[in-house]
């Protein structure tokens, strides 16, 4: 087996065992001070309601589908997938939220190992930002809902 199908090879068993057993991956904390983490239910009462939601994912997977009504305001990470994570490594248009600070914000991802979101929620609470809403579940958890999409 030659150098290039060696590597192909190891990285389709990586992510295999990756996909197969999620544990493997680094999840995201359960809970992050300053923000509310909130389950598909209420963030649903939420975008009802007319809060601004965010979809943090890469463009193609928000042109692919979201929630209905987002808006995509990618998190580009670089930094480490934990909790002490290094915002500096990363870029995340904080000027695309709401001027006021006191506004209510929702950020949402693909959830469990996703955590693009959390960063997001982190440097929205960081900056100042007081009623942050982390959709943890994410996509998943909206699909899996039934819940609009687009």
């Amino acid at each position: 087996m030659n150098k290039r199908n060696w590597m192909k090879c190891t990285a389709a068993l990586a992510f295999g065992l990756v996909a197969i057993n999620p544990a493997w991956a680094s999840e995201t904390p359960a809970t992050l001070a300053g923000a509310k983490v909130i389950q598909a239910d209420e963030a649903k009462k939420l975008l009802d309601a007319g809060v601004p939601f965010f979809d943090t994912r890469v463009a193609a997977e928000y042109a692919e589908k979201t929630i209905k009504g987002a808006k995509s305001l990618v998190y580009r990470e670089k930094s480490a997938k934990s909790a002490d994570f290094d915002a500096g490594q990363d870029q995340f248009d904080l000027a695309k939220l709401p001027a006021d600070k006191a506004a209510p914000v929702v950020f949402f991802c693909n959830a469990g190992t996703c955590w693009r979101s959390y960063k997001a929620s982190a440097v929205a609470v960081k900056a100042g930002y007081t009623q942050v809403h982390w959709f943890r579940g994410g996509m998943p958890e909206w699909t899996a809902k039934g819940l609009p999409t687009q």
